[in-house]
């Protein structure tokens, strides 16, 4: 605080308001101090000067010390006492030199004005380490605040990274059992299906290192995912998409739509008996809703349970906010919040 660019301007401000006020109080007409103003106000001026420049020339060797020292209050005090010191030495050479030299005064008649300026002088070196202590603490606090925020972002980030890297291997292991099964049946169809899956492979490469993409985006993406599990199920599965274009601007999380979509396949009956109905469409509050008729399988094969809990969990991590999930005895509803960029 003492190497302050503004400390001069400071110290004028100080020492004309000191001054300003012994005027207004009469002190020196009440002790019977015979002094120029000019003086007066100059004695001021020099002792308030010396007082903040003796602690800027011992504030490095206590700086040393601050880095050293756990007890961050000691330092401090024996800061504060070392200006101190300082402090009466030079109050006192200046108020006999200004008393005794210039005004030859004896050394009874220069008592009082002694013991009014180291008053003062104490006071104002008491003023100056208080406001070095706020500072202190102050950057101490903002310091740590910003290492503390700066460690909750990388762990945040370190932890969405984690969760990123387990879309791929996720979404290609299902979709690889959907291509076997269609080489069985259909070279043709299994060719067209190789072009469309390529597509939906290129996004996920392409967006898996981002932490949003917005509407359209995502949209674009699932439509050639639609048409592989419809060239799969067939009449077993009908996927509904409403999402007006006003909505471009919002975001989500990338293939968070087609997670949704495909673990309601990977849980639920789809068959031309029973088709498995899913529903994509926006709601009053921001949100974009992936619902399903609840028609769920027995057991699932190879259930990792990555999916939903790998939205959940990006949201939060990039956003804050939570994804809302609801169940009941027809439907399987997931509430995703439409994002904005800040």
């Amino acid at each position: 605080m003492f190497a302050n660019k503004y400390r001069y301007l400071f110290i004028a401000i100080l020492s004309v308001y000191t001054y300003l006020n012994t005027v207004l109080c009469e002190v020196y007409k009440y002790f019977n101090i015979e002094i120029e103003w000019y003086v007066a106000f100059g004695t001021i001026a020099i002792i308030t000067l010396l007082v903040w420049e003796s602690s800027r020339l011992i504030e490095p060797a206590f700086k040393k010390l601050f880095t050293k020292q756990k007890n961050k209050i000691k330092t401090l005090l024996l800061f504060f006492a070392a200006g101190s010191i300082l402090t009466t030495i030079f109050t006192v050479g200046m108020v006999f030199f200004v008393s005794m030299v210039l005004h030859n005064y004896s050394f009874k008649q220069t008592i009082i004005p002694l013991k009014l300026n180291l008053i003062y002088a104490w006071l104002v070196n008491l003023l100056f380490h208080l406001l070095n202590a706020i500072k202190f603490y102050f950057t101490e606090y903002k310091t740590k605040w910003m290492e503390a925020e700066e460690l909750k972002r990388i762990t945040a980030q370190a932890e969405l990274q984690l969760v990123k890297s387990q879309i791929n291997p996720h979404f290609l292991f299902n979709n690889l059992n959907v291509l076997s099964a269609l080489i069985l049946k259909n070279n043709d169809e299994a060719n067209k299906f190789i072009e469309e899956f390529s597509k939906v492979y290129r996004y996920i490469l392409t967006n898996h290192d981002k932490e949003l993409v917005d509407i359209k985006t995502e949209l674009d993406f699932i439509k050639p995912y639609i048409f592989l599990l419809q060239k799969r199920f067939a009449d077993g599965l009908e996927i509904s998409v409403d999402v007006p274009d006003a909505y471009d601007k919002f975001y989500v999380i990338p293939a968070s739509l087609q997670m949704l979509i495909e673990n309601a396949i990977k849980h639920n009956i789809v068959s031309k008996s029973k088709p498995l109905h899913i529903d994509v469409h926006i709601n009053g509050n921001n949100t974009i809703v992936i619902s399903n008729n609840l028609q769920l399988r027995e057991s699932v094969d190879n259930s990792t349970k990555i999916g939903l809990n790998n939205i959940i969990k990006r949201y939060w991590l990039v956003s804050g906010q939570n994804v809302e999930v609801k169940k009941d005895a027809t439907a399987f509803t997931v509430a995703l919040p439409l994002l904005t960029l800040n």
